[in-house]
């Protein structure tokens, strides 16, 4: 006999119904937030719920804790830094990488047009019908052009309040062509921004070398020296990563976060805001909202700084709030090693005192930690680090 000739309880039939409509729940939540918000709802899917203890504003022990208000990063100007104030720049870098994990630079050479032109076009992508922004659409978080709504849609139990286009950036040669054919201008916007932001990454990386006291005369060099200083050229054909990033308005903002807390991969993040606040990073354990400064990157180490400067600099928790009343964009610009290539803490700043406490680590390792596994804040790092 047919299976669909077989009869079905009514209990069946509903335990049936469950899982369809389960499916097609699941099926909307993996078009994006914005495909949401376009229906609509009016209320957060549980999809999107945190759960108590982990929303923006807690209730502990009976109290509500709320976040501590907006404060400034430490600000770097950068045209001060090939100037007569070079050592105090590089002092105040120092400073807040080491006190915040966290700073803004202003006066970073890249044009304000090349700026604006990058958020024009990363606010018009998101604009776009459904049918062209989901021809991007993948769970498969090593694409090297993806559209998705979540760090990992296979293993996180809940999803965040943002939607992202992401781009691989290097080669250009090899990726570019991959990259949306719409809005028409995207690729040529894209890789203006991806160039100057890259530049701009290689001269801050410079000066973060020398503020761990790693720049050294080639004459005096010895062997250690070299291999630390290898580390730029190795960064000059690094990787470098964008995403672009869309916040909705949220009809309960209390109860999600448009991106959960963590730490980045990379050496560290340029990242390029609208004027919504949203950013907050953790601060001698509060959680602070970073005020927005027009035409400003807000620059955070990453992980892969902290292993090679032996924990000196701190990758630092962040995450992004979502409001109510209006929709956020950012654009951030992750920068890492080559994918082949292993970051270790520099030799230059072991010693006796101070021993290595990191593994070697690669991309690959990264990559296979971020597929197996449900969201945790800075559970890789802390899987690389020597007990």
């Amino acid at each position: 006999m047919s299976p669909a000739l077989i009869a079905t309880s009514p209990t069946q039939k509903s335990m049936m119904m469950n899982i369809a409509s389960g499916h097609a729940e699941n099926s909307q939540y993996h078009k994006g937030v914005k495909h949401l918000c376009e229906t609509g709802i009016r209320n957060v899917p549980l999809r999107y719920i945190l759960p108590v203890s982990e929303r923006p504003n807690q209730i502990v022990q009976g109290k509500l804790h709320m976040n501590d208000g907006n404060f400034q990063l430490p600000i770097i100007d950068f045209s001060e830094l090939y100037g007569p104030k070079r050592s105090q720049v590089i002092s105040s870098l120092s400073s807040a990488c080491e006190n915040y994990g966290f700073f803004q630079v202003v006066n970073h050479g890249i044009p304000n047009e090349v700026l604006n032109n990058m958020m024009d076009v990363a606010k018009r992508f998101f604009e776009l019908p459904l049918a062209e922004r989901e021809k991007y659409m993948s769970a498969d978080v090593s694409k090297s052009v993806r559209y998705g709504t979540s760090f990992n849609e296979l293993k996180d139990s809940v999803f965040c309040w943002r939607d992202f286009l992401k781009l691989v950036c290097h080669p250009p040669a090899d990726v570019l062509s991959h990259w949306p054919s719409s809005p028409v201008d995207l690729r040529e916007l894209a890789v203006t921004y991806a160039k100057e932001t890259k530049f701009l990454f290689l001269m801050i990386m410079d000066a973060i070398r020398e503020s761990l006291g790693l720049t050294t005369t080639t004459k005096n060099m010895t062997a250690d020296d070299q291999d630390d200083d290898q580390i730029l050229n190795e960064l000059k054909d690094g990787n470098q990563l964008m995403i672009l990033n869309f916040y909705p308005p949220c009809p309960e903002p209390d109860l999600t976060f448009g991106i959960r807390s963590h730490s980045d991969y990379g050496f560290f993040t340029l990242l390029l805001q609208d004027d919504v606040p949203g950013l907050q990073i953790k601060h001698q354990g509060k959680w602070l909202t970073v005020e927005p400064i027009p035409g400003a990157f807000v620059v955070n180490v990453g992980d892969q700084l902290e292993i090679f400067s032996n924990g000196r600099y701190k990758s630092v928790l962040h995450r992004a709030l979502v409001n109510s009343y209006k929709s956020r964009i950012s654009v951030v610009s992750l920068h890492s090693l080559p994918s082949q290539y292993a970051v270790r803490p520099a030799k230059m700043l072991i010693n006796e005192t101070n021993p290595r406490r990191y593994k070697d680590t690669d991309f690959a390792t990264f990559l296979d930690h971020l597929k197996s596994c449900d969201y945790e804040e800075k559970g890789f790092l802390e899987s690389r680090k020597l007990t």
